[in-house]
């Protein structure tokens, strides 16, 4: 992966920021009227299981909507949820390359009015801290099977630091 986005703090990021711990990392955009809102309230919530084990854990939403989620807009968003979300954004070369990267995928769909919205991959990608896929956590996934996903990339990445 090659790509250089801005976390919503105004920070350079890319993808050597997810290496060293554990990383969940969703696709969506602010506008969205319910798959976003709804996975980072679930993510909040796993992420509220995990108590103290939270905070080992990178955890990042990726604007597929670069025109409207500016860095502001993406730092008023993630405001709304956990506070371990970070939003990146950046210019819709670098978000194509990032989703490339993540084989991710998104399309922007003309609405009435002239207006539009963005059909995109719906789940949660989860990695070790190493980098490699552990698995894939579907949309509205019970929270009983989510969770346990997360702490096996969790104790992975303890294993492999050792």
């Amino acid at each position: 992966m090659d790509f250089r986005l801005t976390d919503h703090e105004g920070n350079e990021v890319g993808p050597e920021t997810l290496i060293g711990r554990p990383t969940m990392v969703f696709f969506g955009f602010t506008y969205c009227p319910d798959v976003c809102p709804t996975t980072l309230s679930d993510i909040s919530g796993w992420l509220e299981d995990l108590g103290d084990d939270a905070a080992r854990m990178n955890v990042v939403f990726i604007t597929v909507d670069p025109e409207r989620d500016t860095v502001e807009a993406m730092a008023e968003y993630v405001g709304y949820f956990h506070p371990a979300i970070r939003g990146w954004t950046g210019p819709a070369n670098q978000v194509a390359r990032a989703a490339e990267g993540f084989r991710a995928s998104y399309e922007r769909v003309p609405t009435e009015g002239g207006d539009y919205t963005m059909n995109h991959t719906a789940s949660v990608f989860l990695f070790d801290a190493k980098g490699e896929l552990v698995t894939m956590i579907d949309y509205h996934e019970p929270r009983e099977f989510a969770v346990p996903k997360i702490r096996r990339a969790l104790t992975e990445d303890v294993e492999g630091a050792t």
